[in-house]
């Protein structure tokens, strides 16, 4: 699957480097010298240079060899081949291998549909349509005890108020 995976921003300097917004959790991987990424306007751009300068990512690419060339690049997004059913580490998921997941619940009763991860400051949130509106669950082995993305289904154990699911 193709996913975003980086902006390149301003030039940095004189000799060809630009500053990426990283959009990636793997960008020594993304962004190793010698790959490829692809991008909607100017076709793919491979990696030559790479580098972190106060915490901010510099990349140089074939063919693009001073400031005027990566200001030409301002602002193009970024995109990589990405194989989402693989797994990179227990517990560890794409967000695209849990969308579309049903939702069950314990008991094995359908509970819903997953339609989105709220990538959220204390944890991921996982927010599942059912039939009485979205709920929301914090992405914790305490509430989301079971994944399985090669079966498309996730066991939930949903907040309750007084005992009702909502």
């Amino acid at each position: 699957m193709r996913l975003l995976v980086g902006r390149i921003g301003r030039a940095h300097g004189i000799a060809g480097e630009a500053t990426i917004e990283v959009r990636s959790d793997e960008p020594q991987l993304r962004f190793a010298i010698g790959a490829r990424v692809q991008t909607d306007t100017r076709g793919d751009l491979t990696i030559t240079s790479h580098r972190l300068h106060n915490g901010t990512l510099l990349l140089g690419f074939a063919g693009v060899t001073d400031r005027n060339g990566v200001e030409a690049l301002r602002d193009t997004l970024l995109y990589a081949d990405v194989d989402i059913t693989e797994q990179s580490a227990p517990n560890e998921y794409h967000v695209m291998q849990l969308i579309g997941c049903q939702a069950f619940l314990e008991s094995g009763e359908l509970f819903g549909e997953l339609t989105d991860v709220l990538n959220l400051p204390g944890q991921d949130v996982l927010s599942i349509a059912t039939a009485s509106g979205e709920v929301l669950i914090p992405f914790v082995q305490q509430l989301v005890p079971h994944v399985d993305v090669v079966a498309r289904k996730v066991i939930v154990i949903p907040p309750s108020i007084d005992g009702v699911v909502k």
